[in-house]
């Protein structure tokens, strides 16, 4: 059987950084090889990484990238925005925040987006006084939670209420199933064990990632000073980027979702650490009546060298199996 006509595999521009940052071709054309080798039809772009000019880049550049997507058979579905929190040292008052995001929401239009991302809680008080602009640009807002920010999180409980209160179909909610994650990728795990990490925080990190004493024996060794310098950078993922919550958890809020992010890191899928996240929210899915994008996004470009073309493919493949049901 086949996913629900009202699914969209989606991939994400983000796959191809390591390619932008090489800088042999640009952005707008990297993102278009996603449509054109056949990988998706609906791909996801950042704006501040396609067009100079962020927050308002010219209306032709994305009026052209739009006419280009559609000649190739393509079109974008979400474009990650962001909000400047601060100008010349001091904190932005609403007023320029809605400034600086505002022309961003007119270019993503004029892109062809059907939406906008934020992560969860960056709108904050703007929230309600964008859905008219978002009503004029027939866009939807999304607002991301990934990682540990779950319903409960005393971080983010307040903006996931926000979504609920204002009850429209313009603010959705987007989730990324790295809040899913029943182990930490192999290849990640290797990383830090080559770079010299504690052999038993590793072999916690192995075998009991969901035990939430692991956590707390993750930040002792932080603030021990135990993380060797190297890896000290990618350390830092299991407190922001890795969550070990299971579906479940997310029950209230699955009415608010309007789009996600099947989040992987690497492809080793022997004990189905990356395809029994997809296949439960499949499940979930389809008992809530979903409709909207499930976008590819790689995090691992952070560690690995793969191509990013074969690595979405061949995530997007693995994907289609785990949303079909038994």
């Amino acid at each position: 059987m086949t996913i629900p006509a009202e699914w969209t595999l989606a991939a994400s521009a983000f796959n191809v950084t390591p390619e932008v940052v090489r800088a042999e071709r640009s952005a707008p054309d990297l993102a278009l090889t996603l449509v054109e080798r056949g990988i998706a039809t609906a791909i996801e772009i950042e704006l501040g990484q396609m067009w100079r000019g962020f927050p308002d880049p010219p209306a032709a550049e994305t009026t052209a990238f739009h006419d280009r997507l559609a000649a190739a058979g393509g079109r974008v579905s979400i474009v990650g925005v962001s909000i400047d929190e601060f100008a010349r040292g001091r904190r932005r008052t609403d007023a320029e925040r809605r400034a600086f995001l505002a022309p961003q929401l007119r270019a993503a239009a004029s892109a062809g987006a059907a939406g906008v991302r934020l992560p969860i809680g960056q709108a904050g008080p703007l929230l309600a006084g964008l859905v008219p602009l978002l009503d004029e640009l027939d866009l939807v807002l999304y607002e991301e939670a990934q990682g540990h920010q779950t319903p409960t999180d005393p971080g983010t409980a307040a903006a996931y209420d926000r979504i609920a209160e204002l009850d429209t179909p313009r603010v959705r909610l987007l989730l990324d199933i790295s809040m899913l994650m029943p182990a930490l990728p192999v290849t990640y795990l290797e990383k830090l064990e080559r770079g010299g990490l504690p052999a038993d925080l590793v072999r916690r990190l192995r075998d009991e990632w969901r035990d939430p004493a692991t956590h707390g024996a993750v930040i002792d060794v932080l603030r021990s000073g135990g993380v060797p310098g190297p890896v000290h950078t990618l350390y830092m993922n299991l407190l922001v980027r890795f969550g070990r919550s299971n579906v479940a958890d997310l029950a209230s809020v699955l009415p608010l979702l309007g789009a996600l992010h099947l989040k992987f890191w690497d492809l080793d899928d022997a004990d189905g650490r990356v395809s029994t996240p997809i296949r439960e929210v499949g499940r979930a899915l389809r008992a809530t009546g979903f409709a909207g994008t499930l976008c590819s996004e790689w995090g691992g470009q952070e560690w690995l060298d793969d191509d990013p073309w074969e690595m979405t493919e061949r995530h997007l493949a693995l994907a289609r199996t785990a949303l079909a049901p038994a």
